[in-house]
């Protein structure tokens, strides 16, 4: 607001009924900004050097190109090159808020966040129910030598605990805060889920990495790299179920991801013991995220939303 007063040529000097006007005008404009919100800040993740971070990746940027595939007619924003990753919390009324808070995790295939279609959209339909939304905006492309996941999981988990930490500000219970991802994002909530409840796997920095890093409950929705198309679908070593919360899956039969890996994944929750519940679409495809088309894939968000109610995350907190 301060830019903004610059620029209409605000000065401290103004007196009489120009100041009159000047503070009027502070006033509306904090009015309207309370009214239509303001865009939440990205907060970086680390305080200082990011983990295993040794070379430079070129600046941050959107990869989508006018070949890209559209959704429901629209493009896909398309962040690559994350070297700073970052949370960005979405709060709904603070009279709607339930005390339940999600972070987001779009997918990608670990080369690029698809930050809108996954990201964005399921923030905004999140607040609609009452949750607090908080938007994981993960380190990529893959990182050299490493497995796909790693410092995808070790910003993920440093976003636990800072969510955590800031529970009593966010208005949120620190025993009610999920994972929701999309294709790779969901491989990544099913590894964060099955990470032992305590530990990180990065040395600790602070107070917020003393918290819980693991999920309450996690929603995948056409999740990938599950179950190992070249192995004959075994499950991924990183997702063996040991330590997964209460799951929600949503696949369609057509994905060319493969649908093996909600099925196989659902049967190891279910030799588990772990509750589950899983919906299955004949069509559909892949990357729909929350853009309602002709398929009945895309009414998920009723489904899991019923699920969400009937395990108690969207009762208001007493």
């Amino acid at each position: 607001m301060a830019e903004w007063l610059r620029r209409v040529g605000y000065r401290a000097s103004i007196s009489g009924m120009k100041s009159v006007l000047v503070k009027w005008l502070i006033v509306s404009v904090v009015i309207v900004s309370a009214a239509f919100g303001a865009d939440p800040e990205a907060i970086p993740l680390w305080p200082g050097q990011v983990p295993g971070e040794t070379h430079a990746l070129p600046p941050e940027k959107d990869m989508t190109t006018a070949k890209d595939r559209l959704v429901d007619g629209r493009p896909v924003v398309r962040i690559g090159n994350v070297a700073v990753p970052t949370i960005t919390i979405y709060s709904p009324p603070r009279a709607k808020r339930n005390g339940t808070a999600v972070l987001v995790c779009p997918g990608g295939g670990y080369s690029i966040v698809a930050i809108d279609l996954e990201g964005t959209d399921v923030c905004s339909w999140l607040n609609s129910i009452g949750v607090t939304a908080v938007l994981l905006k993960y380190r990529v492309p893959r990182r050299e030598g490493l497995a796909q996941h790693v410092p995808p999981l070790q910003d993920a988990q440093r976003a636990m605990g800072l969510i955590r930490a800031r529970a009593a500000e966010l208005g949120i219970d620190r025993n009610r805060v999920g994972v929701l991802g999309f294709s790779a994002g969901a491989h990544l909530g099913a590894v964060l889920g099955n990470q032992p409840l305590e530990g990180r796997t990065y040395p600790p920095i602070d107070e917020a990495d003393k918290l819980s890093s693991h999920p309450d409950f996690s929603l995948l929705i056409y999740p990938g790299y599950l179950a190992l198309s070249e192995k004959n679908f075994a499950i991924a070593p990183e997702v063996v179920p040991k330590f997964s919360p209460p799951t929600f899956l949503v696949m369609a039969e057509d994905d060319p991801v493969h649908v093996e890996n909600a099925v196989l994944y659902y049967l190891e929750l279910k030799r588990a013991g772990v509750s589950a519940e899983m919906h299955l679409y004949p069509t559909g495809g892949h990357g729909y995220g929350l853009r309602r088309t002709e398929n009945l894939v895309t009414t998920w968000p009723d489904r899991a939303a019923d699920w969400l109610r009937s395990s108690g995350w969207l009762r208001a907190k007493n």
